[in-house]
């Protein structure tokens, strides 16, 4: 049976890379005796999948992991039993059983919600000029900015792959529950006194991908501030698919699939 897993990543676990988040969890699952799939052949693994993986020293409330199971316990009781044996700055948030004909998470990331904070100890602008400024950026037509890869650079607008932005006090994917009435609500999101922050919801997947930290560099430039890549810290909020029709985007997080039990 396919299951996907949701999960936090928080703390000092945040500088752990994909590769090495992976071969955790594989441990992790050895450790709490789960009854996971192997693959066939010479070396066999386990059969996981991760959507959409985290960047290093990005911390996140809605990371997910969607791996195949011959059988497993109650989702609450799974939980529990991997909980057990995980180190506190990666908590089972969420264990949802899938359908047989489900695709896995990789393959239908299109979104994901993000907060960037600017840390403690940097100078910038204070909330009000930010805010500002930043509604501004966000209005234009055109957002340019070069975006580079291994291999080539590119000068792209990523407007069209900022979906929303929003600042605390707005009310911010509500349907989530992640902003309401002004106050961060079940995150392990890292907070600063300055309280310069800013909610994006940006493109993400496979066809679409943009970084909040180009949105960040391409506001920087706007706003003639030198942009430093350290002074802001990054926290994922959710990730979704899009089960749109061709008139309308309809995201939807991916732990809205599936459900609890078998039947």
């Amino acid at each position: 049976m396919k299951v996907r897993i949701k999960f936090s990543k928080s703390g000092p676990l945040k500088f752990i890379g994909h590769l090495d988040v992976m071969r955790y969890f594989q441990k992790a699952f050895r450790r709490a005796e789960l009854d996971v799939e192997y693959s066939q052949g010479y070396s066999p693994h386990q059969l996981m999948s991760f959507a959409a993986p985290l960047g290093v020293g990005l911390t996140s409330d809605g990371e997910y992991l969607d791996v195949s199971m011959l059988s497993c316990d109650s989702p609450e009781l799974m939980v529990k039993k991997i909980n057990e044996v995980m180190n506190e700055n990666i908590q089972i948030v969420d264990y949802k059983i899938l359908p047989d004909n489900s695709k896995n998470a990789m393959s239908i990331v299109a979104g994901a919600d993000y907060l960037l904070s600017l840390k403690d100890g940097y100078e910038f602008m204070d909330k009000a000029v930010f805010e500002q400024k930043f509604s501004e950026f966000f209005k234009q037509d055109n957002i340019a900015i070069t975006k580079r890869s291994k291999k080539s650079e590119n000068i792209v607008d990523i407007k069209p792959m900022i979906y929303h932005i929003a600042f605390e006090g707005d009310i911010f994917r509500e349907r989530i529950g992640y902003v309401k009435e002004t106050k961060l609500i079940q995150t392990v999101a890292e907070t600063y006194e300055n309280n310069i922050k800013v909610y994006m919801q940006l493109a993400t997947g496979s066809v679409n991908n943009l970084k909040p930290e180009l949105v960040m560099e391409a506001f920087c430039n706007y706003a003639e501030v030198e942009f430093k890549p350290f002074a802001f810290q990054v926290h994922r909020l959710e990730v979704y698919a899009d089960l749109s029709d061709e008139n309308n985007r309809k995201l939807i997080p991916l732990d809205r699939f599936g459900s609890h039990n078998e039947s």
